[in-house]
């Protein structure tokens, strides 16, 4: 068995993922992590070298236990680019309730711990290289009303947890709400009408 499924290393991975999403914005330490996880510290070092490895695989562990690369896969098939914005949307806004307890650990912690900054890093840079496809997939069709660069830019930050944290939990929006919302947003502000000229 290599050591990518080992079972110490998914213990521990478990054990992460469950301090990170059962404390928001507390700073889980490496020896907190090998105590849930019944491992001695030597075997996490073995395993992950530092919290910055270990956060960032424990998000990617997220994404394998919830089958996001299926989820993905209707708006990579997508055959134009309304379709993909639409499907990218609806798969990312409903994976943000899945993820949200990690995620609001790690944003509030990432002001003060270097791990934990790193680790939302990637895991932002990943969602934004979605963004960027489907708005590549926009350009393509020739329906894209904004450049590519400013267009990824408003679609992330469009899509960004703390939009989805203000509007689901402060607001009180439920999440069909909020899909419906954003999408029309989205399409509103990246996209030409049929009728409409390109802007310049």
């Amino acid at each position: 068995m290599s050591s990518e499924n080992s079972p110490t290393r998914i213990r521990i991975l478990k054990a992460a993922w469950e301090l990170l999403e059962s404390n928001p914005g507390v700073a889980a330490r490496m020896s907190d992590i090998a105590k849930k996880a019944g491992v001695s510290r030597q075997a996490l070092y073995l395993h992950f070298p530092n919290r910055t490895e270990l956060f960032i695989a424990t998000t990617k562990y997220q994404d394998e236990m919830f089958g996001v690369q299926d989820m993905l896969s209707k708006s990579r098939a997508a055959t134009t680019g309304h379709e993909r914005l639409d499907a990218f949307i609806e798969v990312w806004g409903n994976y943000i309730p899945k993820i949200f307890g990690v995620a609001k650990t790690l944003m509030v912690m990432q002001a003060t711990d270097e791990d934990a900054a790193r680790a939302w890093g990637e895991r932002m840079q990943d969602m934004r290289e979605g963004c960027a496809a489907a708005v590549a997939a926009l350009d393509r069709d020739g329906a894209l009303n904004l450049d590519p660069e400013g267009a990824t830019d408003l679609l992330w930050t469009l899509l960004s947890i703390p939009t989805w944290e203000h509007l689901t939990q402060l607001c009180g929006w439920p999440q069909e709400r909020y899909i419906a919302t954003i999408k029309r947003l989205a399409l509103g502000g990246l996209t030409t009408p049929p009728h409409a000229p390109n802007a310049a």
